[in-house]
C-alpha cells in the first residue's frame, strides 16, 4: 500500500507540490485549451510550491528535530554533529526521527532504572555498614563506662569487659580489613599471582585447618568419590584459600550436627576447572539467592550476626573469582542444602 510516512522532507515537499500543481494545470487548460500554458502552470506552480513547503519543513520542523537532537546528545554540537545536523537529519524521515527518539527515551529510562536501583543498594548498603559499625561500638562504651563507674575495682569484672571489649575491637579490626581488601580487589590494586597447584592438595590443607570447628559440630568433610584424582588450576593460591575457607567456614556455620561437607572437583571444556561445595545444612530461601554476594546481605540478619562474621565474606569470594576472570554461582534449598560453585583456569605451562 501507497504511504508517505517513511518520506524525506525533499520527497514528502515534491509530492505535496505535485497535489497542488495538478489540479491547477488541469484547470488553466480546461479554460484556455492550450496545452503549452497548463505544462508552464504545472512547471511554475510545482517548483515554487515545492520550493516554499521544503523552506518550511526545514526552517520549522526540522529546527524543532534538530533541538530535540541536541537535546537528547546534550553537548555542544562538534563540526562533525553540526555536518549530520545540517545535511544528514533533514534526509530522514518522520518515522525514522520517531525510531531515534523512542530508542533515545528507552535508553534514558534503562538508566534511570539502574540508578534508582543502585540508590537503593547504596542507601542499604550505608545503614548495614552503620548497624555493622554501632554494634561493636556501642558494646565497647558499654564496657569502659562501665569500668569507669566502678566496676575497676572488681579484677574479675575488670578481665571479664576488657576481654569483651578486645573481642569487639577485633570484630571491628576484621570489618576495616575486610571493607579494605573489597576496595582494592573492585579498584585492580590488588595484583594476582597466578600459579599452577593442585586444587585437591589446598582442599585437604583448609579441611586440616577447619578441623576443630567442623569437629565440634560433628561434620564430615570429605572429596567427592571420583573427584579424587589430582587436578591442577592455575590461579593466585593464597587467594584461592581464602576463598576456599569462607565457603568451608560457611558450610560449617550453617551445618546441621553431625552434616557433610562435601567438595566436588570437574573438568569441564578442558580449559576450565568447576570447584563445587556442598553442605547438608539449613539452605537458603529463593529470594534471597540473587543477593547473597552483596555486601552485608544476611538471609537471616539475627541468626547471621550469632554465629559471627562480618557479612562480607561471600562478597569477598565473589571479587576474587572474578578477579579471576571467571564465575560463581549457588544452588541451595531450605532444610536440603546449599551448593557454591566456581570456576578456575585450567593447568597452563
Amino acid at each position: 500500500m501507497f504511504t508517505t510516512k517513511n518520506f524525506s522532507p525533499q520527497q514528502l515537499s515534491a509530492f505535496t507540490a505535485l497535489i497542488l500543481s495538478v489540479p491547477v494545470a488541469l484547470g488553466i487548460w480546461v479554460l484556455r485549451m492550450d496545452w503549452l500554458i497548463a505544462l508552464v502552470s504545472l512547471g511554475v506552480v510545482f517548483c515554487g510550491s515545492y520550493l516554499l513547503i521544503r523552506f518550511v519543513l526545514e526552517s520549522f520542523i526540522y529546527r524543532k528535530i534538530k533541538l530535540i537532537y541536541k537535546f537528547i546528545y546534550q553537548t555542544k554540537a562538534t563540526k562533525r554533529e553540526e555536518t549530520y545536523y545540517k545535511y544528514i537529519l533533514p534526509q530522514k524521515g518522520i518515522d525514522e526521527v520517531r525510531a531515534d527518539v523512542e530508542q533515545w527515551a528507552e535508553q534514558r529510562s534503562a538508566e534511570i532504572e539502574k540508578l534508582k536501583t543502585n540508590e537503593a543498594y547504596r542507601k542499604e548498603f550505608l545503614q548495614n555498614l552503620a548497624h555493622e559499625f554501632k554494634t561493636p561500638i556501642f558494646a565497647i562504651q558499654g564496657y569502659v563506662d562501665t569500668l569507669l563507674g566502678g566496676a575497676m575495682d572488681n579484677p574479675e569484672v575488670r578481665k571479664r569487659f576488657l576481654e569483651n571489649a578486645a573481642r569487639n575491637v577485633d570484630r571491628m579490626v576484621n570489618l576495616v580489613s575486610d571493607l579494605d581488601e573489597i576496595t582494592r580487589l573492585e579498584s585492580g590494586q590488588q595484583p594476582l599471582y597466578k600459579v599452577n597447584f593442585v586444587i585437591q592438595d589446598l582442599i585437604r590443607e583448609i579441611y586440616e585447618t577447619l578441623s576443630i570447628k567442623t569437629s565440634a559440630k560433628n561434620i564430615r568433610c570429605s572429596i567427592k568419590k571420583g573427584c579424587e584424582y589430582p587436578i591442577t588450576v592455575f590461579a593466585d593460591k593464597e587467594k584461592i584459600r581464602q576463598v576456599l575457607n569462607n565457603l568451608f567456614e560457611n558450610a560449617t556455620k550453617y551445618g546441621k550436627e553431625g552434616g557433610t561437607i562435601v567438595t566436588s572437583i570437574y573438568k569441564t571444556d578442558g580449559r576450565h576447572v568447576l570447584i563445587e561445595i556442598s553442605d547438608d545444612g539449613i539452605g537458603i530461601s529463593e529470594e534471597h539467592l540473587p543477593r547473597i554476594f552483596e555486601r552485608f546481605y544476611r538471609t537471616d540478619r539475627g541468626r547471621s550476626r550469632n554465629v559471627g562474621g562480618t557479612g562480607l565474606g561471600l562478597a569477598i569470594c565473589k571479587h576474587i573469582i572474578e578477579a579471576h576472570e571467571q564465575t560463581v554461582h549457588v544452588r541451595s534449598k531450605p532444610d536440603v542444602g546449599t551448593t557454591i560453585g566456581f570456576t578456575l583456569d585450567a593447568r597452563k605451562d
